[in-house]
C-alpha cells in the first residue's frame, strides 16, 4: 500500500477529518495526472496518423487504423490498469508506466520511417494497422491504465465512487478537448511532427519525474529515473535531429514547414536550376527558376487543355493552387483568375520560391466544395487540380459536386480535371469511375493521357466537345515537351463494364483504389529510403 494511499474503509462522513496539506497536494496532481493523461492519448491518436501519412497515404485505412488501434488501446489499458492497481495498489507503479509511455514515445520519433517502410511490404490496409500497432498501441496502453488506477487510489468509501469516477473523468475528458485543440490549431500547424510527439513524451516526462521527486524516496528509483529520462530524451532527440536533416539526393533543403494538410519541403538542385515542391514525401510540382516555368508535363497540359477547349476565356476558377503556375500564367494572359485554396500555408511558399503573385489573383482560403456550394458567379473554365498526398479529395469527385461545378460554369464552359490513376484493366476502378460519374453530369466528356500517371479530363454542356485550337509547344519547356504532345494528342475510352457513378453518399474509391495507391507508395519508398 502506498503511504499515501487514501484508504478503502468506508467511514461516517461526520467523522472525515480535514486532508492534510500534503494530501490535499497529492490528489491535486492526482487530478492533473488524468488531465494530461487524457491530452496525451488523443494526441498521440491525431499525431500519430500524420506520422503516417508521409508513407500510406491519408485515406480512411490510415485513419481507421489509428483509430482502431487506439480503441484497443485503450480497452487493454483499462483492463491492465484494474487488474494491476488490485494486485497492488501503488501509485509508483502507475508513474513507472508513464514514464516508460514517455520513453517508448521518444522511441517513435526515429523508429517511424522505418518501421512504416517495413509495412509497405503488406497491402495498405494491413500495413497501416501493423504499423500503428508497433508505434502507438504499447504507450496508449500504458497512457490509459491512468484511470482505474487513479479511481481506486483515490477512493476512500464505497458511497464515493460515483464522484471519484465522475470528477476524474470528467478531468480526463477535459484533457482529451484541450489535447486535440492544441494538435489541430497550435502544434500541427507551427511545429514538425517528430517535435511534437518530442514535446508530447517530454511532458509526460516530467510529470512522472515530479512524483518521484517530492514523493518517492529510493535512492535507486531515483537513478532509474534519471537513467530513463536521458535515455528517452537522448533518442528522441536523435530522432528529430534525423528528421531535420532528411532530404534528397543532390538537392538543398530551403524551406520546410508543417500544415493541416502534411509536411511541405521546398528543394534546390546543387548543379542545375530546378526546384522541387513537396508535401508529405511526394512531388507536387517541379520549377525552373531560370526560365520561369514548370518542369512537370501536368502544369502545361491543365493550361493547354483549358485554353484549347474554351473559346472566350475572360474568367477562370482554379480549385486547388499547387504552388500557383497554372493561375499565374493564365493571369500573366489577361485572364481574371479566381483561385480557391485550402492550405493557406502554401500561399507564402509559393510567393518565395514559385513566382507567385497574389496580388494579381484573387485567392480564397477554403474548402473547394464550400466555395462551390456558395458560389453565385459563373466562370468560362474550372481548372480542377486539387490533391491530398497520393489522391484528389473525394467530395470533390462526386456527382453532386460536378453539379456544382456545372452550375458555375458557363452554358458553353469548361470542366478540366487533373487526376492521378491508372487504365490498365484490374486497376482503373477509379479512372472508370471518375469518367461514369462526369458523363452522369456533364453531355460531352474527353480523356487525354499518354498511357500511365496523369490522366486528364474535359468536360462541358458541349454534346460535341472538339477542341478550338492545339497546346502551343514553343511556350512548354523543352525537358517535357513531349510529354505534352503526346498527352494531348492521345484520346482514350474507359471501360464501360468497370466502376460506378460516385455519390456523396458511396464513394469507395480509397477501397478499391487502394492497390494503385500502394504502388505509389512503394514507389516512394524506393525514392526515399536510402535516406533512413
Amino acid at each position: 500500500m502506498s503511504r499515501y494511499n487514501f484508504g478503502v474503509q468506508k467511514v461516517s462522513p461526520k467523522s472525515v477529518p480535514s486532508a492534510a496539506p500534503e494530501e490535499t497536494g497529492l490528489r491535486r496532481f492526482y487530478y492533473l495526472t488524468a488531465g494530461i493523461c487524457g491530452a496525451a492519448i488523443l494526441i498521440v491518436e491525431i499525431l500519430g496518423a500524420k506520422m503516417l501519412a508521409p508513407f500510406f497515404g491519408t485515406s480512411h485505412f490510415v485513419w481507421t487504423a489509428q483509430i482502431a488501434v487506439t480503441m484497443v488501446s485503450l480497452a487493454v489499458g483499462y483492463y491492465a490498469g484494474g487488474w494491476l492497481v488490485d494486485r497492488t495498489p501503488r501509485v509508483g507503479r502507475l508513474y513507472a508506466c508513464i514514464l516508460v509511455a514517455s520513453c517508448y514515445l521518444c522511441l517513435t520519433v526515429p523508429l517511424c520511417p522505418k518501421i512504416s517502410f517495413w509495412c509497405l511490404d503488406f497491402n495498405l490496409a494491413v500495413g497501416a494497422v501493423l504499423a500503428s500497432l508497433f508505434l502507438f498501441f504499447p504507450p496508449l496502453s500504458l497512457l490509459a491504465m491512468t484511470g482505474p488506477f487513479l479511481i481506486r487510489i483515490m477512493t476512500s468509501s464505497v458511497s464515493g465512487v460515483g464522484g471519484q469516477v465522475g470528477r476524474l473523468s470528467a478531468i480526463s475528458t477535459a484533457g482529451s478537448v484541450l489535447g486535440t485543440v492544441l494538435i489541430g490549431y497550435c502544434l500541427i500547424p507551427f511545429l514538425p511532427n517528430s517535435m511534437t510527439m518530442y514535446l508530447t513524451a517530454m511532458v509526460l516526462m516530467v510529470l512522472a519525474s515530479a512524483h518521484f521527486l517530492f514523493w518517492g524516496r529510493s535512492r535507486a528509483g531515483l537513478a532509474g529515473l534519471v537513467a530513463c529520462v536521458f535515455g528517452g530524451l537522448a533518442v528522441g532527440w536523435y530522432g528529430v535531429h534525423q528528421d531535420a536533416q532528411s532530404s534528397l539526393p543532390g538537392m538543398e533543403e530551403l524551406e520546410r514547414r508543417n500544415s493541416n494538410f502534411g509536411l511541405m519541403q521546398v528543394f534546390q538542385a546543387t548543379n542545375e536550376l530546378k526546384r522541387i515542391y513537396r508535401n508529405d514525401y511526394l512531388v507536387q510540382n517541379g520549377y525552373d527558376p531560370g526560365r520561369k516555368q514548370s518542369i512537370h508535363s501536368f502544369t502545361y497540359l491543365l493550361h493547354g487543355l483549358t485554353r484549347a477547349y474554351t473559346s472566350n476565356l475572360n474568367e477562370v476558377l482554379c480549385i486547388g493552387l499547387g504552388v500557383g503556375i497554372v493561375p499565374m500564367q493564365l493571369a500573366r494572359e489577361g485572364v481574371k483568375v479566381e483561385v480557391v485554396e485550402i492550405n493557406p500555408t502554401v500561399v507564402p511558399i509559393a510567393e518565395k520560391y514559385f513566382d507567385l503573385e497574389p496580388a494579381k489573383l484573387t485567392i480564397h482560403i477554403q474548402d473547394g466544395r464550400h466555395f462551390l456550394n456558395r458560389c453565385k458567379k459563373q466562370y468560362d473554365a474550372v481548372v480542377l487540380d486539387a490533391f491530398l498526398g497520393d489522391s484528389s479529395p473525394s467530395h470533390l469527385m462526386t456527382r453532386e459536386a460536378f453539379a456544382a461545378i456545372k452550375r458555375v460554369l458557363k452554358p458553353k464552359g469548361t470542366l478540366v480535371i487533373n487526376s492521378f490513376g491508372d487504365l490498365e484493366p484490374g486497376r482503373d476502378y477509379y479512372t472508370a469511375s471518375l469518367s461514369k460519374t462526369l458523363k452522369a453530369v456533364f453531355p460531352g466528356v474527353r480523356i487525354h493521357s499518354r498511357g500511365s500517371g496523369n490522366i486528364f479530363f474535359v468536360a462541358s454542356q458541349r454534346a460535341v466537345l472538339e477542341p478550338w485550337t492545339g497546346i502551343d509547344l514553343e511556350s512548354v519547356h523543352p525537358d517535357v515537351s513531349w510529354q505534352v504532345q503526346m498527352s494531348f494528342r492521345g484520346l482514350v475510352e474507359t471501360n464501360p463494364q468497370q466502376g460506378r457513378v460516385l455519390t456523396d453518399d458511396y464513394n469507395p474509391v480509397d477501397f478499391y483504389d487502394a492497390a494503385n495507391r500502394e504502388k505509389m507508395r512503394r514507389y516512394l519508398a524506393a525514392d526515399m529510403h536510402p535516406q533512413n
